[in-house]
């Protein structure tokens, strides 16, 4: 096989769509679908609430901060909110 322009190798991907099917689906309900995990669609839902919480602050929600550390900067205040305002509710 002749080299390619810089010294680079392709390798070459598969091709189409997957020919087997997964094994459980994390989608809407409202989808049938014969792999349905009911257990797994409550986990979605846990995560889909949390990230409703975080979106309350609009920096985050409108991703204002183009950077990744600026963006974070600002997730983590709001994610301790969070936990901080559950775990006080929480406890007797």
């Amino acid at each position: 096989m002749p080299p390619t322009a810089g010294g680079r190798i392709r390798v070459r991907g598969p091709v189409g769509r997957p020919r087997t099917r997964p094994d459980a689906v994390a989608g809407d309900k409202a989808y049938s679908s014969r792999s349905h995990d009911a257990d797994l669609y409550k986990e979605r839902n846990t995560v889909e609430r949390l990230i409703n919480k975080l979106k309350s602050w609009r920096g985050i929600a409108t991703r204002y901060d183009k950077t990744p550390d600026s963006y974070l900067a600002g997730l983590h205040p709001r994610a301790s909110m969070i936990w901080t305002k559950d775990f006080t509710l929480g406890t007797p």
